[in-house]
């Protein structure tokens, strides 16, 4: 696959995320079948569904490639030509009425991802990017925050499962923000964050523990989008599940790298 093959393969993505949108819509209207995988962590009947209906749609469309999705597969490692898939990001969002909720698509080839896809369903919301392509928002070309002072800026987080092992440095970084910027954020969807961060709504989000499903879409779109993602200290290149995230529009990244350090 060549970069100029790009456009029209996410085309044929944006379409089949988009349809998974339905499963979503028509379940957040019924009574919840909720399970737990851990005391924070649930599951849903909808997980389930909109992840079956993307693994089939997607493989119909693109027979010679993998899946490394949060459900079925999560095992599986980042190689070549492998949709990374988060069905429901936010799933106690969504346990709960809360409309951010997220589906992750993203394409991983050749150490990086070329395609990503993230839909926010109930709140009629698609972002789409390619590799080289630019980042879109309902198919209108969208920028990162122009934001340079840190008192200016709205930074969004969020919480591992394991609360309990990360309180302390989450506790520690809150401290040191809360007083110097605008506003934190924690909507509880890293896809949400990282699409919002591309789009300029938020200037920047960090976020510890979490999962290739929850951000290979995302960092393609603020990259895309004009802004920068690496991990926290600010430096080191970013690959999706490492321990750490930060993503800014790349005016204050450094700032905001030195005030998280732990």
């Amino acid at each position: 696959m060549d970069s100029n093959r790009y456009p029209k393969w996410l085309m044929t993505v944006t379409e089949i995320v988009d349809r998974s949108g339905d499963i979503i819509r028509t379940h957040d209207r019924k009574p919840r079948e909720i399970q737990k995988k851990g005391r924070n962590d649930l599951v849903t009947d909808t997980d389930v569904a909109v992840e079956q209906f993307l693994k089939r749609e997607l493989l119909a469309a693109f027979p010679n490639t993998r899946f490394l999705a949060e459900e079925s597969s999560g095992d599986a490692g980042l190689e070549d030509m492998t949709w990374i898939i988060d069905p429901v990001d936010g799933t106690t969002n969504f346990a709960h009425g809360i409309p951010f909720v997220a589906t992750s698509v993203a394409l991983w080839d050749k150490g990086r991802p070329v395609l990503g896809v993230i839909n926010l369903p109930l709140m009629n919301e698609l972002f789409t990017a390619s590799l080289g392509g630019g980042a879109f928002l309902n198919n209108e070309r969208i920028s990162v925050s122009h934001t340079e002072m840190i008192a200016d800026c709205v930074v969004a987080t969020g919480f591992p499962y394991a609360i309990s092992e990360h309180l302390e440095v989450i506790l520690e970084r809150l401290e040191r923000l809360l007083p110097v910027v605008q506003g934190v954020r924690r909507p509880g969807a890293a896809a949400l964050d990282l699409a919002f961060v591309a789009c300029g709504r938020f200037d920047a989000f960090y976020e510890s523990a979490l999962n290739p499903w929850d951000t290979a879409a995302g960092m393609l779109l603020v990259t895309e989008a004009g802004g920068e993602v690496t991990e926290s200290d600010g430096k080191t290149s970013y690959i999706p599940g490492a321990p750490e995230i930060l993503a800014t529009n790349g005016r204050i990244h450094q700032t905001v790298a030195e005030m998280i350090a732990v």
